[in-house]
């Protein structure tokens, strides 16, 4: 079996096949093929989305609504669950998703129309439940900060999840925020090892860039907590314990963890980035997740999906319960978010 290693800076080789596609092309060496060496650059094009805020029943969600600015993902996560939605985009899950990014310039403008609606009731909305708000094209587009305007206009709390450093640029709104309970951040931290991070998360932020965000983050008064995501048997689930020591030193108050996650073309993807890099330890590293998924590499069900089953399972979520009862990183001071403060501008607050 042959291994292609990824274009530097991205995370994996390959871009496989749009499965909504009607036809497939296939590449056929007529023996005038002269091999390049790969590179791709981000391309980034405008959508006008019909609507920003997305809502979910899942049980196993802290929250009932999300805010995506963006489409697809420069930071390269070779796990990353949202591979698969770039399909609808007649897109590849592969390197288009990491390089054909989409922009919704219209975000800011939506979310002020759907707060603003008769009926809307507020509960906290999370930014980056699907693509990291906080990636690279943010300082150019910067649609995340300017949501965070309109949500400190509106008092409307929000949590984030992010593995970028960028977020320190929005110090500001974050310390309002902060200061009028509206806000709480999760910082994703999968590794410690600079070299494992270069290659399951190319272009995101490096481990210590990471802790220092968190530092700075508590320094400011700002709810902070590292979400350790995700543990990857065999690859990463070893550093647990020392993941979740270095958060709390430099500040976290909080912690939560998941279990890998490989829907659809995700699994491919991930078993091609194994071969690549650990092909002495592929299989045993699969054979953990399926006896962790039921036999099969992804388990979809509500209450497993995050989790997992199975002896390794069980004793990954003993060894994070003891760990942040020992750390003091189960308790979850200021994380309590206030919706009542909820006013669009020129409204009247709610009687209390």
């Amino acid at each position: 079996m042959s291994v292609v290693l990824p274009p530097r800076g991205r995370g994996t080789a390959s871009n496989p096949h749009n499965r909504f596609a009607p036809t497939r092309s296939l590449v056929e060496d007529d023996g005038w093929w002269q091999e390049v060496p790969p590179s791709r650059a981000t391309e980034v094009r405008a959508e006008t989305a019909k609507s920003i805020i997305t809502r979910n029943q899942s049980p196993d969600l802290p929250f009932d609504r999300s805010l995506n600015p963006y489409r697809g993902c420069e930071h390269g996560c070779i796990y990353c669950y949202a591979r698969p939605s770039h399909a609808y985009w007649d897109l590849s899950p592969g390197l288009d998703f990491e390089t054909r990014l989409i922009a919704k310039t219209n975000a800011v403008a939506l979310l002020e129309q759907q707060l603003s609606k008769p009926g809307y009731v507020c509960a906290p909305i999370n930014l980056g439940s699907s693509t990291d708000p906080y990636q690279p094209i943010e300082r150019q587009y910067q649609l995340t900060r300017n949501s965070l305007k309109v949500l400190l206009d509106y008092r409307h709390p929000v949590t984030i999840v992010t593995k970028g450093a960028l977020i320190l640029r929005d110090l500001d709104l974050l310390g309002e925020l902060a200061r009028q309970r509206l806000v709480a951040v999760m910082i994703s931290l999968t590794s410690l090892d600079d070299q494992l991070k270069r290659i399951l998360e190319p272009r995101a932020a490096a481990p210590a860039a990471r802790l220092r965000t968190i530092r700075v983050l508590r320094e400011k008064r700002i709810p902070v907590g590292v979400l350790c995501s995700p543990m990857i048997p065999m690859i990463n689930d070893r550093e647990l314990e020392h993941l979740l020591e270095a958060a709390r030193d430099a500040g976290a108050q909080s912690a939560a963890y998941m279990f890998l996650r490989l829907p659809r073309e995700v699994a491919p993807l991930f078993e091609e980035w194994l071969q690549a890099h650990y092909p002495q330890r592929a299989e045993h590293v699969l054979s953990l997740i399926r006896q962790s998924r039921g036999g099969a590499l992804y388990d979809s069900r509500f209450g497993q999906r995050f989790r997992g089953e199975g002896a390794f399972a069980e004793l990954l979520a003993q060894r994070f319960a003891v760990a942040i009862k020992r750390l003091g990183l189960n308790r979850r001071a200021g994380f309590d978010l206030d919706c009542s403060r909820f006013c669009p501008p020129g409204g009247q607050l709610a009687l209390l």
